[in-house]
């Protein structure tokens, strides 16, 4: 026994020491106290008595601790001294008297005291008319109250008494504002309107607990005070024991709840519709959001919807998460979404078009959105004005669908079967097009008419037809005041009507932003009409516009429609005969090298020279057009370079040997072609476009015109132009005429005279067209000859230089070099000494014979060529050679 009370002995005094320092400790850090030592557990189980201080109703389990370490131990001994900065140590009365005690609330006292601290600041805010900071602080004290509601707790009553006091406020200040002859700054009456929207929702969701509070203020907050809080659950389970009244129990089995992410619930009914979507809208963007979760509560409560404003709001909410279904630029929408979200704007549409006193503007007055809205009612006028934008849907359905078609193959079945349904986007578009025209919203009604544009100009007449017919129900409801009706679109020549009808209801439009859909209505126009093989008119609209001057500040799109529309009038130009204007409007493009970029239907190839980075290319794959709306690439390599056979071959054979006019080149790739097939020891049959077109260039260079129409004519991608057989006799006509020219210039210094009758014969003209090609390039001092008309013969004319004149015009010509280099050096002698500012004429003189124009006829042997100057274009133009 010694042994054992000699261990406790020691124990005691080191274990008192230890809880001493422990409780010291966990005092100054505010944390839980550690467990005793074992050797204090043994002493209280020895005998001692432990006492608890249950009696402080506001203590922790930590002080029933630090009692139990302070009671006494068994045998009689004396209690161990207490540390005073212990807790629960009894100090002396100076110390308790200068101690401050803490004061522990809990969390429902602690939001009681929120509520209470923002409606102060309410209050203090209306001392100063501060509407502003009054908005702030009633969202937030509304958003306190609701929390409030999700814990289980009663709403109280200073929340209720606040919103009384701040309506005869909002009821005072308004009264005020009226009289007043001078109104608050515009955030402040912006802020109090806001609030009068805000104030009578929130009052009419507290209706019944605002007229029991006017009606006796202290009543109610005796009541109030005395009413225990019920729990949010609490009308369910009474539901499920059978205990709740009848319809309250009906009610609940008629709703249902969905559940979403992270175990919410959503209330899928009438009376919760506008927060269920005000959930779903904060949601947008996230990462987490379940974008099919979303569309399918939206659809469940388009199904509850009652009022026409809550089916708006649901559709509008609907078209926006559905176009939010992908979250990659790149990907496009599937075709079931597309197709969902074709049928809500229809479904919109036809919902404003048979009530008049709903409309959907982007430019709306702040309004609360969490309430129903009816017209002349809560403050509406007639009008009910719903924030939103049709067109932008309508842009984007229209985008998406492009998309579809970029990322499609084109060669298979699926994009045809993806292309049948723009007979469908098309319908809808004229639907909104008819609506906008009906409710006079010009901004809206110029973007349909652009995008009803771009989806018929390039398309031939009989497509346009068919499309029309497709969309026959789309005319049932309303006709426009400035589109022919379907009866005239269906006959010949409808679809250029509603082209034209559709570009000048666009040319009308004023304002800066309409510029842009004026530009591309001129272009849609002027494609349409080269398309139809209408080149006079479409030239001179090209002309009239001067869209080449302007064209290199216009945005990309546009720039490649400019594009499009200069190689379709190429094209236009070809097919009614008129090969030197085709080949101007085809020159620049074909000599920059980069067809396929410039017409957005190709990606230019990364080289040595030329590198993309990768976000260069997603913007370009961006502006790639669909498959069917492509210019055929090796339709128009052949139709550049037939028309620079007929050109370039007459034009070698007229310059012969003299080194002035054979720098004279009209077509440089056509060249590069040409000598690339002369220098070929062996050339086979042709295999493609390019072998057809020289060896036919070879043939005519010969006079043996029959081979070359041959070899033209074998070409198998005239069949895909219109009208090929008109096409392949106009050229067979021209490759006989220009076989005549260049038979000419090649063999009229080895003939005296030459017969018509022959050259019709080798040629198989008539001696009237003979006659014709003779006489113009005689008046055209192209061909040195006179007609003899008794003998039918051409007699040509050899101006020979004598030995000394040939002298004489080469030293002339060194002359007039050595003279332009010396005044060359004198000028830039002349500039270096005078310095800036003097001898002006000298420097100008220098700059326009180094780069400027020179001056012709200044000197003997500064004249050109035979012919120079002759057959211009009849048009011209400024390519764009912008990346595209």
């Amino acid at each position: 026994m010694s042994f054992f009370r000699k261990v406790d002995s020691d124990s005691e005094s080191e274990s008192s020491e230890e809880e001493e320092l422990l409780s010291s400790e966990d005092e100054g850090q505010d944390a839980k106290p550690s467990a005793p030592k074992k050797g204090s557990a043994f002493l209280r189980s020895d005998g001692s008595s432990d006492e608890d201080s249950d009696d402080d109703s506001d203590s922790d389990d930590d002080d029933d601790d630090d009692s139990d370490m302070d009671s006494d131990v068994e045998g009689g001994q004396k209690k161990a001294p207490v540390n005073k900065f212990l807790r629960g140590a009894v100090s002396d009365g100076s110390d308790s008297e200068e101690e401050v005690k803490k004061i522990i609330k809990s969390a429902k006292d602690k939001r009681a005291d929120e509520v209470q601290a923002v409606i102060h600041s309410i209050q203090n805010a209306q001392r100063i008319d501060d509407w502003v900071a009054i908005s702030k602080e009633f969202d937030s004290l509304n958003r306190l109250c609701e929390r409030q509601k999700n814990v289980g707790e009663a709403i109280p009553s200073s929340y209720i008494k606040a919103l009384v006091e701040l309506e005869d406020f909002l009821t005072a200040s308004i009264a005020k504002e009226k009289q007043a002859a001078k109104k608050m700054k515009a955030p402040s009456a912006k802020a109090m309107n806001g609030m009068k929207q805000k104030l009578r929702k929130t009052i009419k969701e507290n209706e019944e607990s605002v007229a029991s509070y006017r009606k006796d203020p202290e009543a109610f907050e005796a009541a109030t005070a005395q009413a225990p809080a019920e729990a949010p659950s609490a009308s369910r389970e009474r539901a499920a024991a059978g205990d709740a009244p009848a319809g309250e129990a009906a009610d609940a089995s008629e709703e249902f709840q969905t559940v979403g992410r992270g175990g919410r619930a959503i209330a899928i009914s009438s009376e919760a519709l506008f927060k269920t979507m005000a959930t779903i809208m904060e949601a947008r963007g996230r990462k987490s959001t379940d974008r099919a979760g979303q569309i399918d509560t939206l659809n469940k409560l388009s199904e509850v919807a009652v009022s026409t404003y809550q089916k708006i709001r649901v559709i509008l909410a609907l078209l926006a998460v559905r176009f939010d279904y992908n979250a990659s630029v790149q990907a496009y929408l599937p075709a079931d979404q597309w197709e969902a979200a074709r049928k809500d704007i229809d479904a919109l549409l036809a919902i404003v078009a048979e009530d008049a006193s709903y409309v959907i503007q982007e430019d709306t007055e702040e309004y609360d959105d969490q309430i129903d809205r009816l017209p002349n009612q809560d403050g509406e006028g007639e009008i009910v004005k719903v924030r939103g934008s049709i067109t932008t849907f309508l842009d984007r359905l229209d985008d998406e669908f492009t998309k579809s078609l970029q990322n499609i193959d084109p060669h298979t079945p699926e994009y045809v079967e993806r292309l049948s349904d723009e007979k469908w986007l098309y319908s809808t578009i004229i639907r909104a097009q008819h609506y906008f025209e009906q409710r006079s919203l010009d901004d809206a009604l110029d973007r349909a008419v652009v995008r009803r544009l771009e989806h018929i100009y390039s398309k031939q007449e009989v497509i346009t037809h068919a499309l029309e017919a497709a969309c026959s129900d789309a005319y049932a409801t309303t006709k426009s005041r400035f589109c022919p009706e379907p009866a005239q679109i269906a006959q010949k020549g409808g679809a250029t009507k509603l082209v034209h009808a559709l570009c000048v209801r666009l040319y009308r439009s004023r304002g800066a932003a309409a510029e842009r859909a004026r530009t591309r209505a001129m272009l849609c126009q002027i494609y349409h009409h080269a398309l139809h093989a209408y080149y006079q008119l479409a030239r001179d609209m090209f002309l009239m516009s001067h869209l080449q001057e302007a064209i290199a500040m216009a945005d990309a799109a546009t720039q490649i429609l400019y594009n499009r529309v200069v190689v379709q009038l190429g094209i236009c130009a070809f097919r009614v005969g008129l090969i030197r204007e085709s080949q101007t409007a085809l020159q620049d493009i074909f000599g920059s090298g980069r067809v396929k970029e410039l017409l957005a239907q190709g990606l230019q190839r990364s080289g040595q020279y030329n590198t993309i980075t990768p976000e260069q290319e997603k913007i370009e794959k961006q502006r790639q057009l669909p498959f069917h709306m492509h210019i055929n690439l090796e339709l128009l390599e052949c139709i550049y370079l037939v028309g620079s056979m007929l050109l370039e071959i007459p034009n070698m054979a007229f310059a012969g040997n003299d080194p002035e006019l054979r720098k004279r080149v009209i077509s440089r790739p056509f060249r590069r072609m040409l000598d690339y097939t002369d220098r070929q020891i062996f050339s086979g049959p042709p295999e493609n476009t390019r072998d057809h077109v020289m060896q036919a260039s070879k043939a005519l260079q010969n006079g043996d015109w029959q081979s070359s129409v041959e070899l033209i004519n074998d070409i198998s991608i005239w069949k895909l132009m219109p009208n090929a057989d008109k096409v392949k006799k106009m050229l067979a006509k021209r490759i006989q005429t220009e076989g005549l020219r260049t038979y000419l210039f090649t063999y009229a210094s080895y003939y005296d005279t030459v017969s018509f009758d022959h050259l019709s014969a080798t040629f198989d003209l008539t001696e009237s067209e003979v006659r014709a090609i003779v006489s113009k390039m005689i008046w055209s001092e192209e061909l040195p000859a006179s007609l003899d008309p008794f003998k039918k013969v051409i007699v040509l004319h050899r101006a020979e230089l004598s030995k000394v004149q040939q002298l004489a015009q080469a030293l002339a010509d060194k002359v007039s070099y050595t003279l332009e280099q010396n005044e060359k050096t004198l000028a830039a002698e002349t500039a270096k000494g005078a310095g800036d500012g003097k001898d002006r004429a000298a420097g100008d003189r220098e700059r326009n014979d180094g780069g400027g124009p020179r001056r012709e006829g200044r000197r003997t042997g500064g004249g050109g060529g035979r012919g120079r100057g002759r057959g211009r274009s009849q048009f011209t133009h400024s390519f764009i050679g912008q990346k595209v």
